[in-house]
């Protein structure tokens, strides 16, 4: 069937409903490169204006599922239980859960994305490893699976390539924030994996898509529907982005707190959310009761099991495994530079968004997609909310390479600190569950 793509885009530009027929050639003439992407932008940024319909994103999911290869992982031995969440500052959970996940018994089959936005990502911090390839061939996908338990990995060419382009395009067209594209993409890719349960950390706040807690609350409610609608148990948790998440921002400085986390000395909140979430996907498994996989996890951490795995996965994956045993092998920047208060008191906020945006000017980030990363770059937060601090006491310490580049992360850091006399109220990171 054939359609008309200017007309289509007219037709959401005024609010008005596209046809599953219409959704499905759109999926299929894009992947096929015969709808320019400037035109894709525009229908793109219709929709972030006007939304989608349920009876628009179900054949849109469905489409985008389908505009490729589907993992066929029956031949693996585990429960297999994936993980996503919609991005954030500092968000390193997935590279030390999955190996505690995978160390207890439960298989985990990872496709993670680039930064996308002010939001890093999975892949671009893991290759900070020397050597290591998100590249995992889809013969390869299964046995690494059986004898590793995790595979982390990107996108191939031919599993649902309508997303990796779309992905692409919504970075730097600035369509990134809508609930329908952002519960397709992650769902398709999701849907893709062959999964028995899947755990979702849907943020809110500053540093997230989703500002409050009522959009992550929708945002959720979304993409548990989706999977359920495809015999899929999903879990969605509401985790708060209105700071960064532990103290490292950046790629190969965060491969360093990942690390941390595993041999039991991270930061407190990276712990915090690491474990639970850990906890909720051995659920998901089968595990019984909260009791069981919390013992569970914490054996994997305690004996060494998981840090072990992330080794086995660094290895199979062609990483040099010296950088999990020696993280000051990890590439570093020449130069640093400390930010420092100017008042004393009590932090009362430490703008994720903020810190996100510098840290890809600092480029620990891509601001268009040709643009390649600087891992060794990024951020210590020495400052949190709630912290006391003096005049002089450090707030952010900034590894660079280039001073232009310093500069500017400097102007996107003017007013991420804000310091009260009094300490701000408690904040809980988990602020939510659906189902």
């Amino acid at each position: 069937m054939n359609f008309s793509m200017v007309e289509l885009i007219g037709i959401k530009r005024d609010g008005n409903e596209l046809d599953a027929d219409a959704l499905a050639w759109i999926v299929d003439e894009f992947t096929a490169d015969r709808i320019p992407e400037y035109q894709m932008s525009a229908l793109l940024m219709a929709i972030v204006l006007n939304g989608m319909s349920r009876q628009e994103l179900a054949p849109w999911t469905e489409a985008i599922l389908h505009s490729g290869d589907v993992l066929d992982l029956s031949g693996v031995h585990n429960p297999r239980v994936g993980k996503h969440s919609t991005g954030g500052v500092g968000d390193k959970i997935s590279i030390p859960l999955a190996p505690i996940v995978a160390a207890c018994g439960v298989a985990v089959p990872k496709i993670s994305g680039r930064g996308l936005g002010h939001t890093g990502g999975t892949l671009d911090k893991l290759e900070s490893i020397p050597g290591f390839s998100t590249i995992v061939d889809p013969s390869a996908f299964t046995d690494q699976l059986n004898t590793i338990g995790v595979v982390i990995a990107g996108q191939s060419d031919t599993l649902v390539p309508a997303d990796k382009r779309l992905y692409a395009l919504r970075d730097a067209t600035g369509t990134v924030p809508s609930v329908p594209l952002i519960s397709s993409s992650i769902m398709s890719k999701k849907l893709a994996e062959n999964l028995d349960g899947l755990l979702l950390d849907v943020k809110f706040g500053s540093g997230a898509f989703m500002k409050t807690i009522e959009e992550a609350d929708t945002l959720a409610n979304t993409m548990v529907g989706i999977g359920e609608s495809h015999g899929i148990r999903v879990t969605a948790l509401l985790t708060n982005m209105s700071q960064p998440l532990g103290r490292a921002v950046g790629n190969a400085n965060e491969i360093a707190e990942s690390v941390a986390v595993l041999r039991g000395d991270g930061p407190a909140d990276v712990t915090e959310l690491t474990e639970r979430f850990a906890v909720e996907m051995l659920l998901l498994s089968g595990v019984e009761d909260s009791e069981a996989a919390s013992e569970q996890v914490r054996h994997a951490i305690d004996s060494g099991a998981a840090i072990d795995t992330l080794k086995r996965l660094v290895e199979s994956q062609g990483g040099d495994v010296a950088v999990i045993d020696n993280t000051d092998l990890l590439p570093s920047a020449k130069n640093e530079h400390v930010v420092t208060a100017e008042s004393h008191g009590f932090i009362d906020t430490c703008d994720a968004m903020a810190v996100g945006l510098a840290a890809v000017r600092l480029g620990a980030g891509r601001a268009t997609r040709d643009d390649i990363i600087d891992h060794s770059v990024g951020f210590l937060i020495e400052a949190k909310v709630g912290d006391a601090v003096s005049v002089g006491n450090p707030l952010v310490r900034i590894a660079y390479n280039d001073e232009a580049r310093l500069r500017s992360a400097l102007d996107a850091l003017q007013d991420a600190w804000t310091i009260t006399e009094e300490p701000p109220s408690p904040r809980s990171l988990v602020a939510g569950r659906v189902p």
